[in-house]
């Protein structure tokens, strides 16, 4: 059975990161992968974690399964970081809220709900996405389409073409959307531009699903949640895909949560059964540590301080790393505007680089970024810093 097997094609950034590992090149600098990196290169664990562990170490009684869906008290925290204090639709009990493995497992348990409840529907997808998007869909039988959503050339939103397009998504459509900190593009909506999607996918009767994987990357945790929550407070039906991998750094633990958002609290109810089906013929129960961690942090004021705290220093060296990398590039070329870099959210920007140029900089100099010119912010540091713009200069 196995004989014909092709061999498949490498992941396009996982199969960078097995490149940049067998580079024998001592002075190679991975700006691949999305995950953070602090000055010395190290992916740290964050202080507030390892309180956490020793405390859920010290007083863990159990290591049974948990339920379908995880802890509730897990359910609850997530909630509460999504929604803020004083949510209607937690008031109405319009949200429910599963564990899932990871911001990815969260949005493959979603494609199969909305399979479940429309297997008819088509998922709209920025174009560009993060890669696994359009696989994850068609994995489960879902017809996919894309909207235009950046201008290459003004370097930002191309909103009036995203609008345009999205006039033709038709009613029980999805649309996924990033809440903020956009992968691959680091070009994020306005609360304007997120009241004029909301207006319009009301209109048109479609499903906003939201990959919420960065919340605190961009601008502060409540600030990057403005549009998701303007989006579950207007529109009858919302699925959010959050992650804590990047935001409480927990990248193994896989620690992820899919929350349903219907019309009222009998729907809720029923929208939850189809979930857990969903959930029970993938993985049956979520792996329990990362969830408690993150329920630990939110449930303790002293260590949610320290979280917010580390998270801002997080947040606070990306920003800094974008305008140390503009300066650097201005240096190297005063004939382009790289300012745009300094306008993006999150780890991710687009750097205008050519799929020519950037294999350029992997063969000549070793530096790893996407065919795309996407590259991870994250990865610069102050000692590989001028190496990368000295070396985008020369291939510019």
């Amino acid at each position: 059975m196995f004989d014909n097997l092709a061999i498949a094609p490498p992941d396009p950034i996982l199969g960078l990161e097995e490149a940049f590992k067998n580079d024998p090149n001592p002075a190679k600098i991975n700006l691949t992968a999305g995950v953070y990196r602090d000055e010395t290169g190290n992916t740290p664990i964050f202080r507030a974690v390892k309180q956490a562990e020793a405390e859920i170490l010290e007083t863990e009684t159990t290591k049974s399964y948990l339920g379908i869906t995880g802890a509730p008290e897990f359910a609850a925290a997530v909630q509460g970081l999504v929604f803020g204090p004083g949510s209607a639709v937690l008031a109405a009990r319009r949200a429910i809220t599963a564990h899932a493995p990871g911001g990815t497992g969260a949005l493959r348990v979603a494609a199969d709900f909305i399979r479940k409840a429309n297997e008819q529907a088509t998922v709209w997808l920025s174009q560009p996405t993060w890669p696994n998007h359009p696989s994850m869909m068609k994995a489960v039988g879902l017809a996919v389409q894309t909207y235009p959503y950046f201008d290459a050339a003004g370097n930002c939103v191309d909103f009036d073409a995203m609008m345009a397009q999205l006039h033709e998504v038709k009613p029980n459509d999805v649309v996924l959307l990033h809440g903020c900190c956009h992968n691959p593009t680091g070009a994020d909506l306005s609360i304007g531009q997120w009241q004029e999607v909301a207006a319009l996918l009301g209109q048109r009767g479609a499903v906003p699903l939201i990959d919420f994987a960065y919340q605190g990357f961009g601008r502060g945790l409540e600030e990057d949640a403005q549009g998701v929550r303007l989006l579950a407070e207007q529109l009858p039906e919302v699925l959010i895909a959050s992650s804590y991998s990047k935001n409480f750094g927990l990248y193994n633990e896989r620690v992820g949560a899919l929350t349903v958002i219907s019309r009222n609290a009998a729907v809720a109810q029923a929208a939850l059964s189809q979930v857990k089906v969903a959930i029970r013929a993938i993985y049956s129960s979520p792996p329990a540590h990362g969830a408690r961690i993150v329920t630990t942090i939110l449930g303790s004021p002293e260590l949610r301080a320290g979280w917010d705290a580390e998270l801002t220093a997080v947040r606070s060296r990306i920003h800094e790393m974008r305008r140390l990398f503009v300066e650097g590039l201005h240096a190297g070329d005063r004939s382009r505007d790289f300012s745009f870099i300094t306008a993006q959210n999150g780890m991710f920007s687009f750097t205008g680089l050519t799929k020519e140029q950037v294999q350029r900089l992997r063969s000549e100099r070793s530096i790893y970024m996407v065919d795309s010119g996407r590259m991870n912010v994250a990865g610069l540091t102050r000692t590989n810093l001028p190496l990368v713009c000295e070396a985008i200069a020369a291939v510019l």
